[in-house]
């Protein structure tokens, strides 16, 4: 088990597939590329798909990174994944047999590397236009469904490595945070200081009984995407894709990462979206108040299990960059 009772570790000597490098370093190397490019051109090759020009690698991040493969069926991507988030590929071929009308299974995976190949299906709806209230609520109709199917399917879904991150893991979890972080050292970005700490010690008691309240809650842990917005959702079909960000965790964990982005946009009214959301799960949206203000407590220690993970191989700069984000989520549990 790692250190979050999680059943997976972080660091790269965890994995037999990870090295020494960096996961940006590496898969910028002409070794790695030509790896993956073998396996996918194998893999495509026995499907009867002929690769029929240049294959381009147009990102990377710390946490993962992407092929554009142009072949005789369209363009087809390929995506590896760091470690922590290796999951993905295995997670989506649960989902797609869970709901096939919302979730396209891959092309082909390499489960043991986290590598995945799926058919590109076009523009996302946040590229087609700027997304509108009946667009959001279509995403978190369609995503609601999902939980819903995926609620009988825990025991699947976490043999495919999705996090478990329900209610009564939180505590824990928040508790070795404050004491991991604590003992980071000072130029750390995710170091506590002894008067942050103090700060999180002194709410733990809330983080404890939101947890307590969601276990009882009438919303079942399942399936929450952990990165929802139009811009991860198929124009074409309202499919959903990119699910490295997901965990197993109260349903309403999901609304989090919509609720932040039309707050910041300021053009779409919140209750007229989330009430879809509602709907969706047979209720009505004040009866999901007190679970959102409970989830609002949980979901911060949660994402900051995945910034945590993500960033486990990343370079120097890298956490410099991005590092922040750990202690930007993990203290959203000290907002009134």
């Amino acid at each position: 088990m790692d250190r979050l009772g999680n059943g997976r570790g972080w660091a790269p000597n965890a994995y037999p597939w990870a090295m020494s490098r960096p996961f940006s370093e590496r898969v910028a190397q002409d070794d790695w590329r030509h790896e993956a490019e073998g396996w996918a051109r194998t893999v495509l090759g026995r499907m009867g798909v002929e690769v029929t020009g240049a294959v381009a690698q147009p990102r990377i991040r710390p946490w993962s990174t992407q092929l554009t493969i142009p072949t005789s069926v369209g363009r087809v991507w390929f995506k590896s994944n760091c470690a922590y988030m290796s999951f993905e590929p295995r997670v989506q071929v649960e989902l797609a047999r869970i709901a096939p009308d919302a979730v396209d299974g891959p092309y082909a995976v390499d489960a043991e590397r986290g590598w995945m190949l799926t058919l590109d299906r076009g523009a996302t709806l946040g590229d087609t236009q700027e997304p509108t209230a009946a667009d959001w609520q279509r995403v978190l109709r369609g995503a609601a469904r999902l939980q819903r199917l995926a609620v009988p399917h825990e025991t699947e879904l976490l043999v495919a490595g999705l996090p478990d991150c329900r209610p009564s893991t939180v505590p824990a979890r928040f508790d070795r945070f404050v004491e991991m972080f604590s003992g980071l050292p000072e130029h750390h970005p995710a170091h506590v200081s002894s008067q942050l700490r103090a700060r999180l010690v002194a709410v733990r008691g809330r983080v404890v009984d939101a947890a307590a309240e969601l276990d009882a809650s009438t919303l079942p842990s399942t399936w929450q995407h952990g990165d929802l917005h139009p811009w991860n959702v198929f124009a074409a079909d309202g499919r959903m894709f990119d699910f490295g960000d997901g965990q197993w965790a109260h349903a309403l964990e999901l609304l989090s990462v919509p609720y932040g982005t039309i707050v910041q946009g300021g053009q779409i009214a919140w209750p007229d979206v989330v009430a879809a959301y509602a709907e969706a799960w047979d209720l009505a949206p004040a009866e999901l108040a007190s679970q959102w203000r409970a989830a609002g407590l949980t979901q911060p220690v949660n994402r900051t299990l995945l910034w945590w993970g993500c960033l486990q191989e990343a370079t120097a700069a890298e956490w410099a960059d991005r590092g922040e984000g750990v202690l930007r989520h993990l203290t959203r549990v000290l907002q009134p």
